[in-house]
């Protein structure tokens, strides 16, 4: 079962940077993240999402092989090409994995413009070596929700919100 963690920052930079330090934990196995997503409230109030993966392009590109691969039966690869890219990226753009994106939206409404928040779920996590490595972020946001146990998420906000 995946667990889900919303975090909140009074600017953009922040959740960026928690981001990068989530992939590197990521990279020696300390986390296993199946999504991660800033979401960020520009001063004129849009709301937009950073997703890592862009799930149109990965469409058009596996759309692309397979179209292209059923044009050569037919003869006429290029075509096939074609439609399969704009069908792959229709799909692509029509699916939606991980966390869902009108949840997202809904809830950066309410944000302040100039503000954003981190979605992150997690796969599993090695909790005790995780929480150590973003000792840097003490005290620079606030947790807004999770799906952690009530001692999992105290020991997050003690160390996000910087207090116990």
């Amino acid at each position: 079962m995946s667990n889900l963690i919303v975090i909140a920052f009074p600017n953009q930079e922040l959740a960026f940077e928690l981001r990068a330090e989530l992939i590197k934990l990521q990279q020696e196995y300390l986390i296993d993240m199946e999504d991660v997503v800033i979401v960020t409230k520009d001063a004129d109030g849009k709301v937009k999402l950073h997703q890592p993966v862009s799930l149109t392009a990965m469409g058009a590109v596996g759309g692309s092989f397979w179209g292209m691969l059923v044009g050569m039966l037919f003869l006429n690869p290029l075509l096939g090409m074609a439609v399969g890219a704009g069908a792959g990226a229709l799909s692509g753009k029509l699916s939606d994995i991980g966390i869902n994106d009108q949840f997202m939206k809904d809830l950066a409404d309410n944000f302040q413009p100039g503000s954003s928040a981190i979605f992150v779920l997690i796969k599993k996590v090695t909790a005790d070596k995780v929480l150590d490595a973003l000792a840097e972020f003490t005290g620079k946001g606030k947790v807004l929700q999770t799906s952690l146990t009530k001692t999992e998420e105290s020991e997050l906000r003690k160390l996000i919100e910087g207090h116990a």
